[in-house]
């Protein structure tokens, strides 16, 4: 059906940049489908119109009668507009206008009377109608099939204007994985009667994940009455998942607006909430709102920190965390997929080491789980899903569960963009249980996944970074290179004696003072001979002493006030655990290395970060050099072979 309907490009070709196909391409599927599936109840919806004509809201009742949350009341459809060729722009518009208000305001976000009068004038309009027009079992297809449609027209035409895909599309096996994560340890709880679920993605593109979630939970309880909310960025993509939730007739809500500076749904808090925002997605648009809003703490929705302004990955997460529900209540449990930069990314004190900081203090993260790499359309980086929860079972409080799936992937028979890997039923059934049984498998290093799983407590992943100084140790000379830089430095450059000054140290070239008060007074001394005032200002004494001054660590120990000086150039740091000692820790591991570095309690900041990738390391020995040796010789061979064959 995609294929069919990708084959209208044919006809756009010339006269439409191929960025622009899906200005067109996406509406008229969009028409064509709703036309498809209204046709059982079309005569009855305007034969019931017909007979309420000074009635002015008829919108319930027309509802009732078409059997959905949608209908159209025009004479016209596809059929009667292909077959008035003369008027087709004409009939066209009454038909759209005859439309229920929430699909006419579907189709404005594709601005489609501009691409009605476009078409037109290109002589275009007739043929690109007849063609949708043509089209056979459209009102036959599921909405998740549908949803596979839209997709992957979404995605082709994200490849042709170089967009992101990931902005609109995620694998769906990997939504099935997530769902499966997400809700799978709640099957209990969502099997009770009269359950009321709330599911939320404030990322939701065309709306994939939701209505994944949807069946997942009416596959255990079909009586759940399940609310979808979403919000979207993306005028097409939300078109699309608005046009998906009028046809599944479910009673959430959809909002097109910025998730980061227009928050939707009010107060409403969520059962579930998962998402795929995009990788990187910069915040310096929305800047001012959403520091105005970090402002108030956690009165607001980033009181935790904010990360560096071209990462907004961790302003979704915190925005998702103010809509669950309070673990007093039912609580939330929630899912993201991030790369690899919200695990570590940021030192001590940093925005995003701080909200991993409350996360963990807060006892919030469930878990991680490691996908395979090239599973996703528009990248082939590694992508990890962070699992959520404010209500965990008490055997899961104040831990965290690292899971490494890197290897549960199948080769595709063909590969889309980036994607040449992807999840297989059978895996994703094998990560869901090795996932629910992860303290068992952890417990126990015969079982088959033992290698695969690791549990840590929440304050593993804290450290204390403390700043390792040592003393600034200097001899004291002059050479052409200080000479050179007293000329030149900023400092000394409106000190009138300046040259004269320089000369006067010539004849003291190649002399090496070992402590700056044998230093100082044969440079007074100079002055003094030169009769050259000695400088007061402090910026050309400290640029004196910078030039004269060579880090040795032979050198006189530097102090002021009778403090030992730091030495810049040698400051190091070191993560010490979060529940170890600092002191035993830095006698341990420092002082046997530096016997005279000291620690700079000033300095000392608490991080977290979440090394997964170290956690999971296997050592890989090296091979033998006199393999290596053979094989370059070998190769040495083969080039020679070819040399030859050249040169013949």
């Amino acid at each position: 059906m995609a294929a069919e309907i990708w084959a209208v490009a044919d006809l756009l070709r010339g006269d439409y940049k191929r960025h622009e196909y899906g200005g067109v391409i996406l509406p008229f599927t969009l028409m064509r489908r709703l036309d498809a599936v209204m046709a059982p109840t079309r005569d009855a919806v305007r034969k019931r119109d017909a007979e309420l004509p000074e009635m002015n809201n008829k919108r319930i009742i027309l509802e009732k009668v078409a059997g959905r949350h949608f209908y159209n009341t025009s004479a016209q459809d596809f059929r009667t507009i292909v077959a008035d060729p003369s008027n087709v722009a004409k009939n066209l518009r009454d038909y759209v206008n005859g439309f229920h208000p929430a699909v006419r305001e579907i189709l404005a976000r594709f601005s489609l009377d501009e691409q009605i009068s476009r078409l037109a004038s290109s002589k275009l309009l007739y043929q690109v109608v007849g063609k949708f027009a043509a089209m056979k079992d459209l009102e036959h297809l599921s909405n998740h099939d549908m949803g596979y449609v839209f997709e992957h027209l979404i995605r082709k035409f994200a490849e042709d204007s170089n967009e992101t895909a990931g902005e609109h599309f995620t694998p769906r096996e990997v939504i099935r994985l997530m769902v499966s994560l997400l809700i799978g340890p709640d099957d209990e709880h969502v099997k009770g009667p009269g359950q009321v679920i709330n599911i939320l993605d404030p990322a939701c593109g065309t709306g994939g994940m939701l209505t994944a979630a949807d069946e997942y939970i009416k596959s255990i309880n079909p009586d759940a009455h399940i609310y979808l909310y979403g919000q979207e960025v993306n005028g097409e993509s939300w078109a699309i998942c608005q046009a998906d939730m009028l046809m599944s007739g479910n009673p959430g809500k959809v909002e097109f607006a910025n998730t980061f500076s227009e928050p939707a749904h009010g107060d409403v808090k969520f059962d579930y909430m998962l998402a795929n925002p995009p990788f990187g997605v910069e915040w310096k648009k929305v800047k001012d709102a959403i520091e105005s809003e970090a402002e108030l703490g956690h009165a607001g929705r980033f009181g935790a920190g904010l990360p560096r302004i071209n990462d907004g990955s961790f302003l979704f997460l915190q925005h998702m965390i103010s809509k669950m529900e309070p673990k007093e209540g039912k609580g939330s449990r929630l899912a993201i997929v991030f790369n690899g930069s919200p695990l570590f990314t940021g030192a001590a004190g940093s925005g995003e080491s701080r909200i991993r900081q409350w996360i963990l203090e807060n006892d919030l993260l469930e878990g991680i789980v490691a996908l395979p790499d090239q599973l996703f359309y528009n990248t082939g980086i590694s992508t990890y899903f962070w699992i959520l929860s404010n209500r965990k079972v008490e055997r899961l409080k104040k831990k965290v569960i690292l899971l490494d799936a890197r290897d549960q992937w199948q080769k595709m028979r063909k590969s889309l963009g980036d994607k040449r890997k992807e999840i297989s039923e059978a895996q994703i059934s094998h990560i869901t249980q090795v996932y629910a049984r992860a303290l068992e498998i952890a417990d126990n290093p015969d079982d088959p996944d033992h290698a695969r799983v690791k549990v840590f407590g929440t304050r593993d992943f804290g450290y204390h970074r403390i700043t390792v100084e040592r003393p600034l140790k200097q001899r004291f000379e002059i050479t052409e290179d200080t000479l050179l830089a007293l000329r030149h430095a900023k400092p000394l450059a409106k000190w009138v004696d300046r040259d004269v000054f320089v000369e006067a140290l010539r004849p003291l070239l190649g002399t090496v003072w070992w402590t700056r008060a044998a230093a100082g007074d044969e440079l007074r001394s100079t002055a003094r001979n030169a009769e050259i005032p000695w400088p007061t200002t402090a910026g050309i004494v400290k640029a004196l002493w910078g030039a004269i001054a060579v880090s040795d660590p032979e050198g006189e120990v530097q102090k002021a006030k009778g403090e030992v000086l730091p030495d810049p150039d040698l400051r190091d740091y070191e993560n010490v655990p979060l529940d170890e000692n600092i002191e035993e820790y830095f006698k341990r591991e420092v002082i046997p290395h530096v016997p005279d570095a000291w620690i700079d309690e000033d300095k000392t900041k608490v991080g977290y970060e979440i090394p997964f990738t170290r956690h999971f390391y296997v050592y890989t020995p090296t091979r033998p050099l006199a393999d290596i040796d053979s094989e370059l010789r070998a190769l040495e061979v083969q080039i020679q072979k070819l040399f030859g064959g050249v040169s013949r």
